[in-house]
């Protein structure tokens, strides 16, 4: 006993008490404030899917900038078909053995190596450029199948595994809007560099200078990711470790994950559609009737519609209002819809559209059309005798939808991957199935284009494989995702999970009801 004070004996807190409450602890600290802007805890799962966002502004970002040019920028489409076709190639087989190298390298490393593939990328074009080296931009396209299929893989496992599961839904929205104002910012680069020429001819060197310093700067910026066993959510809760087996057992793991979780397998028409339809809509409809300037100004309005519709999209499947597997039925719905209406109102623009007419007999549309008070009296006057309207606004519109339904699919993709599963482990195999699966549609599809399949023909399979990856994910949408998978593992840390698994109970754990 102390002087003035009365001691107990108390019983020691359960392990890993103070581990949950620094969950509060971290998030109730002020950051940093940066032009009056405060910024979350480092180790915060936001601050780390923001900075996941901004390593996939500055690398794919801008690569989709690169391709929303049509053609990579070049006149001859069968070039960067034929280099699309060997990066998918690479990024399918790449794809599902991601999850393996991901958990051996950690992130950090799997994203800085995915991010070199990207400025390879950018400067086999530049190359191309004075050379016609083609070989070299195939091999870029290789390399790059190879480092992307690396970082999407450890990017999905980040964004799907970190935030808690009331928050999935707005952090893969905010992802996507920051990985999408890559396309934004990336287009304003050639927008300024080719903005004089009314030609078609192919975009300048700067454009290319630009995208491949930008690319580096986004493989640098991965090495600042916090490993995950140090993030510790808002509400206590612990990302779960990721631990690092064999190679022979990763790759068992794949087919245990087929094996135990087999309903993944109705995704997978869903996956196979989920890049499909690029290149309809890039290397067809955006390179047969725009100009060089209508397209680089038409790939900036794409982009910006990607980011209004993950936004909107994301914030919808995070609504608290309704229950999550209410969610899940009603966004599939909204999905559905959107599909349908969109790629039927491209339906008009396909008829008037033809292979055999380009590049001597396109419309070559311009930004500088008929203003759209005019052309909306032209539309209400009656039909129009020319089968092609010159009209840039309405065609804007479309690609515009085009890019806006793209991402409520890619949006929904995700949350319903991170719907089904909180461990990072599975989550890593999804995200490798995903986007392995997705790579080996666009290689089949960049392929069809650079045979030079009819627009008809890639416009039909697009809308067509949509609505069937739709139809068939109903059963794992109706079934498999509850209103939860919280368990009391989420909240364990790794030496009570150890403790539990041997059988034993944790100490002080009769005290820690409800905590």
């Amino acid at each position: 006993m102390t002087r003035g004070k009365t001691t107990t004996n108390t019983t020691p807190p359960a392990e890993g008490f103070a581990e949950r409450r620094l969950g509060g602890i971290l998030y109730q600290r002020k950051g940093i404030k940066i032009l009056g802007i405060q910024l979350p805890p480092w180790r915060s799962p936001l601050a780390q899917v923001i900075l996941i966002g901004f390593v996939c502004f500055l690398c794919p970002g801008m690569f989709n900038a690169l391709s929303g040019l049509g053609a990579g920028g070049q006149v001859d489409s069968a070039v960067q078909a034929n280099a699309s076709v060997a990066l998918y190639t690479t990024f399918a087989l790449v794809g599902f053995v991601a999850g393996t190298i991901l958990n051996y390298f950690g992130a950090q490393a799997t994203l800085a190596f995915g991010g070199l593939g990207y400025a390879l990328y950018s400067a086999s074009f530049l190359c191309y450029n004075h050379t016609k080296n083609e070989g070299f931009v195939l091999f870029a396209g290789a390399f790059l199948g190879v480092c992307a299929g690396l970082l999407w893989c450890a990017q999905g496992t980040v964004m799907m595994s970190y935030p808690t599961e009331s928050e999935k839904g707005r952090f893969i929205g905010l992802f996507w809007a920051i990985f999408n104002m890559g396309g934004v910012i990336g287009s304003c680069i050639p927008i300024a560099t080719n903005w004089n020429s009314e030609d078609d001819g192919s975009v300048t060197d700067g454009t290319y200078v630009g995208f491949l310093v930008l690319m580096l700067c986004g493989a640098v910026l991965a090495f600042f990711l916090v490993p995950p066993e140090k993030i510790i959510r808002k509400d206590g809760t612990r990302v779960q470790r990721v631990r690092h087996p064999s190679m022979k057992k990763e790759i068992y793991g794949l087919w245990e994950t087929i094996k135990t979780d087999t309903y993944v397998l109705l995704l997978f028409p869903f996956f196979w559609a989920s890049n499909w339809f690029y290149t309809y809509q890039q290397n067809c409809y955006q390179l047969f009737y725009f100009n060089l300037r209508g397209r680089t100004f038409t790939n900036l309005w794409y982009w910006l519609s990607q980011i209004l519709g993950a936004l909107a999209f994301g914030f919808f499947l995070d609504s608290q209002q309704i229950g999550r597997r209410k969610r899940a039925i009603y966004g599939w719905v909204i999905l559905f819809v959107a599909v349908c209406v969109i790629w039927g109102g491209g339906l008009k623009p396909l008829i008037a559209s033809s292979r055999d007419k380009y590049p001597d007999d396109t419309p070559s549309i311009d930004v500088f059309g008929r203003p759209l008070l005019e052309a909306w009296t032209q539309h209400w006057k009656g039909p129009i005798n020319d089968p092609i309207d010159k009209d840039f606004t309405w065609y804007l519109i479309l690609y515009m939808a085009y890019g806006f339904q793209d991402a409520m699919w890619q949006t929904y993709a995700y949350w319903m991957m991170g719907a089904l599963s909180n461990e990072p482990r599975k989550l890593a195999y999804f995200a490798g199935f995903y986007k392995g699966i997705q790579s080996a549609g666009a290689a089949v599809v960049w392929r069809l284009d650079g045979v030079k399949y009819s627009y008809a023909t890639l416009f039909g399979s697009s809308w067509g494989l949509c609505g069937a990856g739709m139809l068939l994910a109903i059963p794992v949408i109706w079934r498999r995702i509850k209103d939860t998978e919280l368990t009391e593992e989420d909240f364990m840390t790794p030496a009570e999970k150890d403790i539990v698994m041997s059988g034993m109970k944790p100490v002080g754990s009769e005290h820690n009801d409800g905590v």
